[in-house]
């Protein structure tokens, strides 16, 4: 499983450049998975490709942010470090054909509607108004969108994206008011349940150990990691 490909093509940015394989995306400043380097390729000049990269991003407004997994170019994580470049946000790739009855009152939609989104932003908005940036991302490939309803407020949502025989899982958020009654867990299998079963993947951050927990709980076991090198302010 390619997992920095897999990641980029469910979680698209919609202003990507080529530099010699390194795929430099831009999405608005929402996300660092949309608005980072790909660094896949090994170009002819490291240091030479490291300055284009951070010269796109100036024109932009942006921090130069690398995202550094399995098929980054070797050597390129030590470089980032000499140039002041710090570690950010550790994730854990976490993979397994999970299984599971769904629950049938999960509602699921094939685009996100304002409750979803609603949702989500409230326990994953970090961007101030980029809500509809973020809206962009997520409908710029095809996707199922889940939540758990009840008074027509979304509790608790999450995303799949189907991506040949793997299913990508993405955007599980649950409001803190209805937290520990498991429906994440309700969520994640309705979204499998939808996909037909099969292979699965998701992304959590390396600090959100129940997350992770809860995943393993579902069949899902670490299986890759990587992390983002953010330019020195």
């Amino acid at each position: 499983m390619d997992v920095d490909l897999l990641v980029h093509e469910a979680w698209p940015a919609y202003e990507v450049r080529a530099y010699e394989g390194w795929l430099l995306r831009h999405a608005g400043g929402v996300t660092k998975r949309a608005n980072s380097v790909l660094p896949l390729g090994r170009p002819s000049d490291l240091g030479r490709a490291i300055l284009a990269a951070e010269d796109f991003y100036r024109e932009r407004g942006l921090r130069c942010v690398f995202s550094v997994g399995p098929g980054a170019v070797r050597g390129l994580d030590e470089e980032l470090e000499r140039r002041g470049y710090e570690v950010v946000d550790p994730t854990v790739v976490m993979s397994g054909t999970p299984t599971g009855e769904p629950a049938p009152e999960v509602r699921i939609e094939e685009r996100p509607w304002p409750g979803w989104l609603e949702t989500w932003w409230a326990v994953d908005g970090r961007y101030a108004d980029g809500l509809a940036a973020a809206e962009r991302i997520c409908t710029g490939v095809p996707a199922w969108y889940a939540a758990y309803e009840e008074d027509g407020r979304a509790l608790a949502v999450g995303r799949a994206v189907p991506q040949g025989e793997t299913l990508g899982i993405f955007c599980m958020a649950t409001l803190p008011v209805a937290r520990r009654r498991g429906l994440a867990r309700t969520v994640l299998r309705a979204l499998v349940a939808c996909a037909g079963g099969g292979p699965a993947y998701l992304v959590v951050t390396e600090r959100n150990a129940g997350a992770r927990a809860l995943y393993r709980g579902e069949g899902f076991t670490a299986t890759a990691r990587y992390h983002y090198r953010a330019a020195p302010l």
